[in-house]
């Protein structure tokens, strides 16, 4: 395993070694909490020197990310290295349907995949789930509320970008990691966000659980490759939001 030189996972050596607990956990274990056999984090001699300060071997963490994108043979004759990060975000969006831009940068295709996991959450909830779920997130005359009408509130919200954007992203990401790695996000939201969380949760695991029974079939990479992408892109937020000097602690989640 060989780290591939690439800007879209750059960042990842800007983080603090807790915020990428989640990110390795989910590299080298399964949802049963064993150790993936097919990873190779936990045997790199840095990782075993430096573990749990992560930040010393980020671009094993991103290699790994790399590799498991990637086709094994084709691998070998790479030298050990994988494929670009981005090549692996727009086959996961391929898998699941996702419409995206191909000319788009990075971060655009990652934000086509969070609205398409959230769109899909919201069409499956009952009316009594749309609801709660509007009151929760601060909309009002929320009674009666339409799926068309709450997607187009978070759609809105998402898109103008910053903290909102980031606290939609938390909530997708942290649904779709208890669905498929067996466990949520190590985050302190505030109660607000937790609320929300918990409305959507179910929705967006019923979905999740959904497309992996069809996406599975094509490859057991993707039980790695569609939990690691949502993880990088709840990082990429958490890295733009502290850049731009937009605390993450205690705002109030409601749309303005």
């Amino acid at each position: 395993m060989a780290y591939r030189e690439d800007r879209d996972v750059e960042f990842l050596g800007k983080m603090k070694s807790e915020d990428l607990n989640d990110l390795v956990y989910c590299l080298t274990h399964d949802k049963d909490g064993e150790l993936r056999h097919t990873e190779e984090l936990t045997s790199n001699h840095l990782y075993k020197r430096y573990y749990p300060d992560h930040h010393e071997y980020w671009r094993y963490i991103a290699a790994e990310i790399q590799c498991f994108g990637a086709n094994s043979i084709m691998t070998i004759f790479r030298g050990g290295k994988g494929v670009p990060y981005r090549e692996v975000l727009t086959d996961v969006c391929d898998k699941m349907k996702v419409k995206y831009n191909s000319s788009s940068d990075v971060e655009t295709i990652e934000n086509a995949l969070i609205m398409k996991i959230l769109k899909a959450a919201i069409d499956e909830m009952s009316q009594d789930e749309l609801n709660k779920c509007a009151e929760e997130a601060g909309l009002k005359n929320t009674n009666g509320i339409t799926a068309e009408v709450l997607t187009s509130a978070f759609l809105a919200a998402f898109t103008a970008g910053g903290f909102m954007s980031y606290q939609i992203t938390l909530i997708v990401v942290n649904a779709v990691a208890k669905a498929l790695v067996g466990r949520g996000l190590a985050l302190a939201g505030n109660a607000a966000l937790t609320r929300v969380m918990s409305v959507l949760t179910g929705p967006i695991g019923w979905v999740i659980t959904g497309l992996w029974t069809a996406i599975d079939i094509a490859g057991p990479a993707y039980r790695v490759t569609i939990p690691a992408v949502v993880y990088v892109i709840a990082l990429r937020k958490k890295y733009i939001s502290d850049t731009s000097n937009a605390s993450t602690d205690d705002q109030p989640f409601a749309f303005v």
